[in-house]
């Protein structure tokens, strides 16, 4: 039961280094690390091709090294080190293979190595030292954050010349197409951009990095634990048994807007009342998935607005979050940071009746948040467990907010989180 700020970036690095140095006997040449992310707005949504908005943390992992003459990549991970665990990974770089072996950390890093090969890059020997402060299926984005921090490690290492974008899209590359996992673009491009970043999902996968820094971010971890790759396919294929109906008895201009996979649609183009009189035709579970992709994105896409300091109108807000007129003066009078937080709980609400993958436990998180003052929270990453975001006007509220809730047992650790800047190399 803690939670704790962290000053952290300098600590860490020294601790990494320190490390290293302790385990192979030299001094690092590099220092990398990457941030864990929040996943903010339009959760679900990467996948579709919608945009989605990230938030880069200071919980971080890094990766402190060498280069060596060897034709092979030694990594420890001093995490499962702790945990006494194998920890160990020995990549020769001749037979590069991913093994048969469930959630191997050093299966990433391998995916990693092909994908800079697959492109070209040239790498060399290495030796490597990790140490990450994003826990672990917790829906904060550390398997993204592990690969954007390695494959900007070898950037530097190897000076090979690649931008942050590059970076993200071949994290994606190993995690999407070389292991196979039915990811979006969500995590690598939030680790590899950090800040509050709207990310384009659809190519040329532009990213904008917005200021925002009002408020505060706390993060309860439900305990519960999930895997991405048993929800995302379920989903997708909920929604294409809704789209394969919708296309036998849509007329043709709408059946233009659709399509037959669940990335085809022209989701930003749709609308609700297009879709009224046919909704009756579909299977629940479709109908609800179909609903919530829309929702979402008209939220996200009013809170975007917000963020780029748009003023939106009341009607405007009672609309979107499904209001009536008084509550939406209320909160626009309010401010900015208050109607990004209904938004947030709107979407939360959304991802648990339209979505189904909230829990709970995990509802009771949201509730608990919202009790003790936040001004909005929802559930961060593929849901059925891990973690709940929540934003807070200041520290103190947020501080005391999570104290009260992991002394009453909900949720087993918590942080209050800052906004950090993305891909960094440490001096």
């Amino acid at each position: 039961m803690h939670s704790h700020v962290l000053n952290e970036a300098d600590m860490n690095v020294n601790i990494v280094a320190s490390e290293f140095k302790k385990t192979f006997g030299l001094e690092p040449e590099v220092v990398v690390s990457a941030p864990g992310r929040l996943d903010f707005l339009n959760t679900h949504q990467d996948y579709k091709g919608l945009p989605v908005v990230s938030v880069g943390i200071n919980l971080r992992t890094y990766i402190a090294g060498r280069r060596t003459d060897e034709k092979s990549v030694e990594v420890y991970s001093g995490n499962l080190l702790d945990e006494g665990g194998e920890h160990f990974d020995k990549i020769e770089l001749t037979s590069l293979e991913i093994l048969p072996k469930q959630k191997w950390f050093g299966n990433y890093l391998r995916a990693a190595l092909i994908a800079l090969l697959q492109k070209g890059y040239k790498v060399g020997g290495a030796k490597a030292w990790i140490r990450s402060w994003v826990p672990i299926a917790s829906g904060l984005g550390s398997s993204g954050t592990l690969l954007v921090a390695f494959i900007g490690f070898l950037n530097e290492l190897f000076n090979l010349g690649l931008a942050v974008k590059d970076v993200a899209e071949l994290a994606y590359v190993a995690e999407h197409d070389v292991l196979g996992i039915p990811c979006g673009r969500l995590d690598q491009y939030a680790a590899a951009f950090g800040n509050v970043s709207i990310i384009e999902t659809v190519p040329p996968y532009n990213v904008e990095s917005i200021s925002f820094n009002e408020g505060i971010f706390a993060v309860i971890d439900s305990g519960i634990r999930h895997s991405t790759a048993d929800i995302h396919p379920k989903r997708q294929k909920e929604i294409e048994i809704g789209l394969e109906k919708l296309m036998s008895i849509a007329p043709a201009d709408l059946r233009r807007l659709l399509g037959y996979r669940y990335w085809e649609p022209k989701w930003s183009s749709l609308t609700i009342e297009q879709l009224q009189p046919y909704l009756h035709e579909l299977d629940e579970k479709a109908k609800n998935r179909i609903l919530y992709t829309i929702k979402a994105h008209n939220s996200t896409m009013l809170a975007i607005k917000v963020l780029r300091g748009y003023k939106p109108s009341y009607t405007e807000v009672a609309k979107t979050l499904e209001i009536d007129h008084e509550r939406a003066k209320e909160i626009v009078g309010k401010g900015k940071i208050d109607i990004i937080g209904n938004i947030m709980t709107y979407q939360h609400n959304l991802l648990s009746s339209l979505y189904d993958v909230s829990l709970p436990e995990i509802d009771k998180i949201v509730e608990e948040f919202i009790d003790n003052g936040a001004l909005g929270a929802k559930l961060s990453g593929a849901g059925l467990g891990g973690c709940v975001i929540a934003l807070f006007k200041d520290v103190e509220t947020a501080h005391k907010a999570l104290s009260t809730m992991l002394s009453k047992g909900i949720g087993t650790r918590g942080w209050i989180v800052k906004v950090d800047k993305g891909i960094t190399r440490h001096k």
